[in-house]
């Protein structure tokens, strides 16, 4: 379990990355920026289960539920894929 637990924070890391590397389109003063509180909620609220995911995970893991603990940082790979495919 320890593998796909690092296998999933190496993904949530990048998630994490591209969320900010798209950052100034969706909050900045861009053309493109919606400037509305709702989608900086939404990118904050996204940024953060990136972030906290992993560190849930290894906490789960340290606390002797392993398998719980890759399926937390699974989360939000699993969710960007389903979102990128244009489901949901």
């Amino acid at each position: 379990m320890l593998a796909l637990l690092v296998i999933a924070t190496i993904g949530d890391l990048g998630l994490a990355a591209l969320l900010l590397a798209v950052s100034g389109f969706i909050i900045g003063g861009g053309p493109q920026a919606t400037n509305n509180p709702a989608s900086t909620a939404a990118w904050v609220s996204a940024l953060a289960v990136c972030l906290l995911a992993p560190a849930a995970g290894f906490v789960l893991r340290w606390r002797g539920f392993g398998s719980a603990g890759a399926t937390v940082a699974l989360v939000p790979v699993v969710l960007g894929m389903i979102l990128a495919m244009g489901g949901l």
